[in-house]
């Protein structure tokens, strides 16, 4: 008698609980090593394999880390660990609220539009909508 169900992993985390998912989604333990802690890549940059590998990177053809700024293995983890805790399909961590409300409004609005938000909002946030944005 075969068993079809599907055992969850870090990477299909189906089927674990919320407090399990907290802890190890999006992250397999380390294959040299077995380490099971997140390991933090304090670097800016990686090494490619080839010239080739590079370009397809950098062209989005293939996925792995290319700078910091774009993308990084301990950010990556967070992304997906934070997407299966929200039932999200994906994550984006950045660097600040500001640029996190950047994002947002530059995805749902666009020139012309108008944004309503309470005027008793974070005095930072009030002047990104009024000033900053306003001027997209």
């Amino acid at each position: 008698m075969s068993n079809n169900t599907t055992v969850p992993t870090p990477a299909n985390p189906a089927g674990w609980k919320f407090e399990t998912r907290q802890i190890h989604a999006g992250q397999a333990p380390d294959a040299a090593t077995g380490a099971r802690a997140l390991p933090i890549y304090q670097t800016t940059s990686f090494v490619f394999e080839s010239a080739e590998q590079a370009a397809n990177r950098f062209a989005l053809a293939e996925l792995g880390p290319i700078y910091t700024r774009l993308n990084n293995p301990t950010q990556e983890v967070i992304e997906n660990r934070i997407a299966s805790l929200e039932g999200g399909v994906g994550a984006l961590l950045l660097a600040s609220g500001q640029a996190a409300i950047t994002y947002a409004i530059l995805n749902i609005a666009g020139a012309g539009d108008h944004v309503v938000a309470s005027p008793s909002v974070y005095g930072g946030t009030y002047n990104l909508l009024k000033y900053t944005l306003a001027d997209l």
